[in-house]
């Protein structure tokens, strides 16, 4: 009965056959690595080894390991894609309205610095398009527009991108429903009427009043979230019971229909 090759246990051993296998082969930068189980049969080590020698190549920068998804090749990213499905049961429409309200303000008074002719054009466009829509849908499409041509104008691509990943929460289908509630027929007025002030200030280069009016406007929206949330609906006429208010303890047993 043969011996057992002590080469295959030797961490050193291991890291030598792996620098080559990774040197020699067709794998891409990016690239999920085979299995250990695969890996350590593949060049002839033992797995102990094979898990050591990852280490220094980790450690070295050559590869990168993600916990549940497997060892890929090249540097780590430099931040891992955000769950936004996930991120979006963990919160609820009153943090993203803080968040909005961090952000937006600033965005409004940037876009009254940095603003073209041809922003001011479109932002006008929208406002009017959002003030004459006349179902759910149409004002949630056209409000949502404005407030990104707002972020696109202020001409900062990081500020743009926590936008986008905040306006992608906000479009969880519940959510949306509570959003609609929220405007009744006086307040969707006085919003339109916030959208053009907003416009009005950043096309008169006034940054310190776009953004007071912008977070003037978020805070209402805010407003009447809050008491869509917290308020106890009437029976309807036909007798039926209506909704619940959406609260963040029972945000996700509505969204899984339980």
């Amino acid at each position: 009965m043969s011996e057992p090759d002590p080469l295959t246990d030797s961490s050193n051993f291991a890291l030598g056959r792996l620098r080559a296998l990774l040197d020699d082969s067709s794998f891409d930068a990016g690239q999920r690595l085979p299995p250990e189980r695969e890996l350590a049969a593949r060049i002839g080590i033992g797995r102990r080894a094979l898990r050591r020698a990852l280490e220094v190549l980790e450690a070295e920068g050559r590869i990168w390991r993600h916990q549940g998804k497997g060892t890929f090749l090249g540097s780590r990213p430099a931040h891992a894609a955000t769950d936004l499905e996930e991120l979006a049961k963990r919160t609820h429409p009153l943090e993203v309205m803080d968040a909005r309200l961090e952000i937006e303000p600033a965005l409004a008074r940037l876009a009254a610095m940095r603003a073209t002719n041809g922003d001011i054009e479109r932002l006008l466009r929208l406002a009017e398009r959002t003030a004459s829509s006349s179902d759910a849908d149409g004002r949630e499409l056209w409000d949502s527009a404005l407030h990104r041509t707002i972020a696109e104008a202020a001409g900062n691509s990081l500020l743009l991108a926590v936008f986008d990943m905040i306006d992608r929460i906000r479009q969880d289908t519940t959510w949306r429903l509570l959003r609609e509630r929220a405007r009744s027929g006086e307040r969707q007025q006085i919003y339109v009427e916030q959208h053009r002030r907003v416009i009005a200030a950043i096309a008169q280069r006034e940054a310190h009043a776009a953004e007071q009016t912008m977070r003037e406007h978020l805070e209402l929206v805010r407003d009447g979230l809050l008491k869509v949330m917290t308020s106890p609906l009437p029976d309807r006429i036909d007798g039926s019971v209506p909704p619940e208010p959406v609260t963040t303890s029972n945000k996700d047993r509505i969204r899984h229909g339980t």
